[in-house]
């Protein structure tokens, strides 16, 4: 007998949302159908403005979390279409959230994470039970927030007799260690494809570098490069995050003020590096007990960037986790689709060894059909 669970995935680098179907009676889980949805323009910028305090950003934001829903609503439907299913069988939606805000630990010392969403429309809309705000109970026990991947990852990639890195390269980066003992780590390493896609963006009108086609044809700076990499939470001990609270517009301008002669190309190579450095720093200290360093997330469809990290870790395979049987643009989405399932079961979805939390907490709330 099938249990069905949807997970909905839209992440920092904006670019709409993923959806997949998954089968958790089959093991190793199965994935039935997938498929992705982009963010209307006019959606996008207004996402990426609420990053930002701004005017009547209350009014904005909920209506901004409404048009995320019925994207949401509309991959749903998508997905019964495509696989032929019953939307009866369906036990629950996992939904992510589109972040704007991301501040654990912050302000009063609990913080917050905000994720712009409306499960109840969601809900109304589907048909189906949802299961929503995935974060917040973690950051109210004292933890970060996130990751909250590494636990999926221990249980499609972890092995018995080999430590496994697996890198999420998103908008975000964050690295899971998923060790051979069965002992967990993970923490965000810095920043993914977000200044990549941004400054693609500005200057080349594509909304990201494809392939990272662009970034190979300039040179790396290594004054830059440099600079970039003294980033302090890039040196911050674990568990620790980040989002486009740091790593945004602004910050990249400042960065920029003393190299604004430089070609555009020459730019995108060097964020490209950063990004691949930054990985490279956070999995360094873990890579004498690994040999696989999987790679999921946008960042895995960029060959030039794959290309320097597998230059950065000579002694690692980096390779998707396609060849791990999870195609890339699949994880994270499978993710939220299981943290569903574990709020159903009344099990924990965090791990206090990655986010910091002061134990183990059931995630998320439910929004009943």
């Amino acid at each position: 007998m099938r249990e069905l669970f949807i997970g909905l995935m839209s992440g920092t680098s904006l670019d709409g949302a993923d959806a997949v179907l998954v089968d958790f009676a089959a093991k190793p889980l199965e994935v039935i159908a997938h498929c992705f949805a982009p963010f209307p323009d006019s959606l996008r910028a207004e996402l990426l403005a609420l990053n930002s305090p701004g005017n009547n950003e209350l009014h904005r934001a909920a209506l901004a979390g409404n048009a995320v829903s019925r994207t949401y609503a509309d991959l749903v439907d998508q997905l019964l279409r495509q696989s032929g299913t019953e939307r009866e069988t369906v036990r629950a939606i996992g939904a992510h959230g589109q972040t704007v805000r991301h501040r654990p630990q912050e302000f009063d010392a609990t913080g917050y994470t905000l994720q712009l969403q409306n499960p109840a429309l969601l809900a109304e809309r589907s048909g189906i039970p949802v299961v929503a705000d995935f974060r917040s109970r973690d950051v109210a026990a004292g933890g970060q927030g996130a990751p909250l991947v590494p636990a999926f990852h221990q249980g499609v990639f972890g092995s018995a007799t080999e430590t496994v890195l697996v890198l999420n390269i998103g908008g975000i980066s964050n690295l899971s260690v998923l060790c051979h003992d069965g002992a967990v780590s993970g923490f965000d390493c810095g920043p993914g494809n977000a200044l990549m896609d941004y400054w693609c963006q500005e200057h080349t009108g594509q909304p990201f570098d494809i392939g990272g086609q662009w970034a190979r044809t300039g040179n790396v700076a290594p004054a830059l490069l440099n600079q970039l990499l003294q980033e302090p939470f890039l040196q911050k001990a674990p568990p620790k995050s980040t989002g486009r609270d740091l790593f945004n517009p602004t910050w990249l301008a400042g960065q920029l003020g003393p190299h604004a002669h430089m070609a555009p190309a020459d730019v995108q190579a060097t964020l490209t590096e950063f990004t691949a450095q930054a990985c490279a720093q956070a999995t360094r200290v873990f890579a004498a007990n690994a040999r696989v360093l999987a790679v999921c997330g946008g960042g895995a469809l960029n060959t030039y960037l794959m290309e320097r990290l597998q230059h950065l870790h000579p002694a690692l395979q980096v390779r998707p986790t396609d060849a791990l049987g999870l195609p890339a643009m699949q994880v994270e989405a499978s993710a939220f689709a299981w943290l569903a399932r574990q709020a159903l079961l009344g099990l924990p979805g965090n791990l206090q060894s990655v986010t910091g939390a002061r134990g183990a907490r059931v995630l998320g709330a439910i929004y009943p059909a």
